[in-house]
């Protein structure tokens, strides 16, 4: 099966060229189906291809000089989307020269790009910024929003948890994901209006392939015992941050404590294969490739510190994405959706307003 070729930011990140190009050949190793476009410098481009004879036949390159800088502000980034790596690499999706786009550049411009070149699909408020996060269970977990709205209320919830149980059933493979909303307790009482009223139309939902179950704490997210948590960008931006800092500080925490004495040093070639095995599981580029949720095309972001093959895995993911339609499956789960809100079961009313605990 042949799929739509994606677009790949080739001047994002922060290596840029070498290492986008070389994850863009990594994942065709992986899948020779795989077709691009890359965006950016064409001298630059054509040097790094040189060394990876398997994209030569599969890649054509779009020149653009222009790039969006990591610090730029995005209302700025907006103005040059016509001349950027980057805005081009999205634009080409909106004029189907490409299925899904590819970027490891700024964040914000990326997502005002996408907003403006895409939109939001119908039913859809406000796209969302979800990502896998490894677990102690069999499946990894979404979550989201992750930074693209740094406030959601109980209707932002409700379609971040539908457009996040879509994407859990590409990659986990279960009919009904289990979706929680990230609180400070797992109490009915606990949190702020706009998580108890989500919590209550979801509850009360009929129609929608997910289980609901409730709330989550931040200390459960990596259990296992969650498919998709959902919660507003800036608390999903402050819980991703603390959980990639735990997991460097505990790599590095091992690394220090294998080092500090001979002795220590013999222990770790005895428990050498249990450490690979926590640092790949710890290893953020085995989970590359956040997805902006909620508009009409695909839209990939990756870490700007990533190596080949977490642009590899970013590529693979938005390959996916097209192969199992996601935008398809959100629209679908949307229908479920009235003009005022959730369809629920007869008799059941809304949640109230009493102000939070």
């Amino acid at each position: 099966m042949s799929l739509p070729r994606i677009a790949i930011d080739a001047m994002g990140g922060d290596e840029g060229v070498r290492v986008m190009v070389e994850g863009a050949a990594l994942a065709r190793r992986q899948h020779d189906k795989f077709q691009f476009l890359l965006v950016g410098d064409e001298a630059r481009i054509a040097r790094a291809l040189e060394t990876h004879p398997n994209m030569r036949g599969a890649s054509e390159i779009l020149h653009c000089e222009d790039v969006v800088a990591g610090d730029e502000l995005p209302s700025r980034a907006l103005r040059r989307a016509k001349t950027t790596s980057m805005g081009l690499a999205v634009n080409a999706v909106k004029e189907g020269k490409a299925g899904a786009a590819v970027s490891a550049g700024n964040t914000g411009a990326l997502m005002a790009m996408s907003k403006l070149a895409l939109r939001t699909m119908p039913g859809i408020d406000r796209p969302a910024l979800a990502a896998l996060m490894p677990t102690l269970g069999e499946n990894d977990v979404i979550m989201l929003d992750l930074g693209a709205n740094t406030e959601a209320d109980a209707r932002n919830l409700v379609q971040f948890a539908i457009m996040g149980a879509a994407y859990s059933r590409i990659v986990t493979g279960r009919e009904r994901p289990r979706v929680r909303l990230l609180n400070i307790g797992t109490e009915e009482i606990k949190g702020f209006d706009r998580l108890r009223e989500a919590a209550t139309q979801l509850q009360q939902a009929t129609g929608l392939e997910m289980q609901f179950d409730g709330y989550v704490e931040s200390d459960k997210i990596n259990r296992g015992e969650v498919d998709v948590v959902v919660t507003d960008g800036f608390s999903g931006n402050i819980a991703l941050k603390a959980i990639e800092g735990t997991a460097r500080f505990v790599t590095d925490l091992l690394r220090n404590a294998f080092t500090s004495s001979l002795r220590s040093k013999i222990g770790f070639l005895v428990s050498r294969p249990a450490t690979e095995l926590l640092r790949h599981h710890l290893d953020p580029n085995n989970h590359n490739g956040a997805v902006f949720l909620g508009l009409n095309g695909v839209v990939v972001k990756s870490h700007g510190s990533a190596s080949a093959k977490g642009v590899a895995n970013a590529v693979a993911v938005a390959a996916r994405l097209l192969e199992d339609n996601l935008t398809q499956r959100i629209t679908h789960d949307l229908a479920e959706l009235g003009e005022d809100g959730l369809r629920v079961a007869p008799g059941n009313g809304g949640a109230t307003d009493e102000g939070s605990q």
